[in-house]
């Protein structure tokens, strides 16, 4: 069933695990990502990013938006994705994958670079996967201070 509304549809996205990092919705703060906002009697669907916000799509009714915004959500795989890994050490990153495949995890992995001549590993869980492992976290997740 598709929400009805910006609230239905924050529940709808709690109850299924995603992740709000990027999204705001029903008024949640983000640094940069994809939002929900009400001008008058208009809903927009914007992107911000480094402080400058861009409307993508303008909608006349709240039903509307929260269809679309819906219809994104359940496509963008970066949407319920939790980044649980984050470090420098390829030993490390082995170890995670080793307890993720024997819990029967989804999850994949990137190799990003980082400011100097170092790679960054990052691993990420889907959905509600995240509520089985997030206690890896305070392991594997050692983002430079």
């Amino acid at each position: 069933m598709i929400p009805q509304t910006e609230i239905e549809l924050e529940n709808w996205m709690k109850n299924n695990c995603y992740n709000f990092n990027s999204y705001s919705i029903n008024g949640n703060f983000i640094w940069e990502g994809f939002g929900i906002e009400k001008d008058g009697s208009l809903f927009h669907w914007y992107y911000t990013e480094r402080g400058e916000k861009n409307i993508l799509e303008t909608f006349r009714t709240e039903q509307e938006i929260i269809e679309f915004v819906y219809n994104q959500l359940k496509t963008d795989k970066w949407a319920k994705t939790h980044c649980i890994g984050f470090g420098f050490d390829k030993n490390e990153v082995e170890q995670l994958v080793k307890i993720l495949n024997e819990m029967n995890v989804e999850y994949f992995q990137d190799q990003i670079p980082y400011y100097t001549d170092k790679s960054t590993y990052r691993t990420f869980v889907l959905g509600c996967d995240i509520l089985k492992v997030e206690n890896l976290k305070t392991k594997y997740y050692n983002p430079p201070q």
